[in-house]
């Protein structure tokens, strides 16, 4: 029997200082084995010998670089040493390598606040939750093995601190700006995007996916006598068509507006009523505040009129805008969009007849050349029944109901939360 398979039946039978010494002897005739150094390893730190861990690991390390359950053994024995700047290094390579590890971000975390750097350890501990938490770990002691539970606490405990004090630094400057009452609903909406306040519009229909500004009117469609440029939007739709055909003509690429093209992905997005494929694609000027330099090169008047409006820009997410095309039968089925701040206006430009959308459970025929603007936390969806394209095109601006100082504070705060999940690797919503 070789000395793997003795130190195999050692575990087996639960003797773990025999399979221990299994292993100690494969390592004199193989030094880098690499399964045989990282158990040796755990063994010495079982016993409280970190040091001699942290010899064995780095000769695994150099055996076999990059390997991410190394690099966590490693960091782990490093912080049993007290050397939290190595420790925070293998770490963040494990987790570069393998994000996974909800428990290499949990120790870098804590190495990171014993260190003093509270806004990394914010990031580290965040990731770790969430990533735990996307496993189905972490949402409870039944979910938490019993000898880090206290470890995940703790955690949570700092996050809940840590984060609204990271958010409200950001409101700081524009509170002595304006003034802390002009900007008292720019607090609550924080409290309700941290959980501190429930969320509760004056209309149940009303469910944003990420955040929900209170204190405005809480209505599916808004007058057009509300947005002044509209006048100047629906003059120029002539304008803005013949650029939209040329694009067309010429078969300019379009992209899926969802990003995804398989049927199965597109199953509980789209759904198509006759025999052609269901499909809504998009001509993007700007897509998640990102300006396409090309499409906008392409139609340049209608880009120039985009450019001109009072739109709603906040880094890496507004505005947008685009040529949104339907193609015939495909109907959008219903969904939510992300926040009230900013609302959704539609120029009809190509209208066969069997078109609608319906927000809030109320319908609109579009109209050619007539601009509808509705909020999209409601929700939404929208047909084509004809045997022809539909196009409009898409453009978001800012709710008419926030005040110039509660523009500027949402644009700082959506820009800091983004910024925030980036860093934590967690999705911020957008739509």
């Amino acid at each position: 029997m070789t000395l793997r398979k003795m130190a195999y039946d050692g575990l087996q039978h639960g003797d773990v200082v025999l399979a221990e010494q299994h292993f100690a002897r494969l390592l004199e005739i193989v030094p880098t084995d690499m399964e045989a150094l990282q158990f040796v390893a755990s063994r010495y730190l079982v016993r409280g010998e970190a040091m001699r861990a942290v010899a064995m690991l780095l000769v695994a390390d150099q055996a076999r670089p990059n390997d991410p359950n190394t690099l966590h053994q490693l960091g782990t024995a490093q912080m049993a040493t007290g050397d939290l700047h190595g420790a925070v290094a293998s770490l963040q390579r494990a987790i570069e390598l393998a994000p996974h590890i909800f428990m290499a971000r949990l120790r870098l975390g804590m190495a990171l606040e014993r260190l003093g750097e509270a806004h990394n350890a914010l990031v580290a501990y965040f990731g770790a939750v969430n990533t735990a938490q996307v496993q189905g770990r972490w949402l409870g002691d039944s979910t938490t093995a019993p000898s880090i539970r206290d470890a995940v606490k703790h955690a949570i405990r700092f996050i809940d601190v840590e984060r609204p004090r990271l958010f409200h630094q950001v409101l700081e400057p524009l509170q002595q700006r304006y003034g802390r009452s002009e900007l008292s609903r720019v607090e609550d909406c924080l409290a309700i995007y941290l959980g501190e306040k429930a969320l509760s519009p004056p209309d149940p229909r009303q469910k944003p996916k990420f955040l929900y500004f209170p204190g405005v009117p809480s209505q599916a469609y808004y007058a057009s006598e509300r947005f002044p440029w509209h006048r100047e939007l629906e003059a120029a739709t002539g304008m803005i068509r013949e650029e939209l055909r040329t694009v067309l003509a010429e078969n300019q690429p379009l992209q899926p507006f969802l990003g995804i093209n398989s049927p199965a992905e597109l199953d509980g997005y789209l759904r198509a009523s006759g025999n052609q494929t269901a499909a809504w694609d998009a001509y993007f000027f700007y897509r998640h505040g990102v300006r396409y330099d090309e499409q906008c090169a392409s139609c340049p008047r209608t880009s120039g009129l985009l450019d001109a409006l009072p739109l709603a820009r906040i880094r890496d997410h507004a505005p947008e805008t685009l040529y949104s095309v339907l193609r015939p039968g495909t109907h959008i089925l219903p969904h939510r969009g992300v926040t009230n701040t900013r609302l959704v206006t539609h120029l009809p430009l190509i209208v066969p007849p069997d078109c609608a959308i319906r927000v809030g459970g109320e319908i609109h025929e579009w109209e050619e050349g007539r601009c509808v603007t509705f909020d999209d936390t409601f929700e939404h969806e929208a047909w084509n029944n004809s045997s022809e394209t539909r196009v409009v095109l898409i453009l978001d601006s800012w709710n008419p109901d926030l005040s110039e100082a509660e523009r500027a504070a949402v644009t700082d705060l959506v820009e800091a939360i983004g910024d925030f999940n980036r860093s934590t690797e967690v999705a911020t919503p957008q739509g």
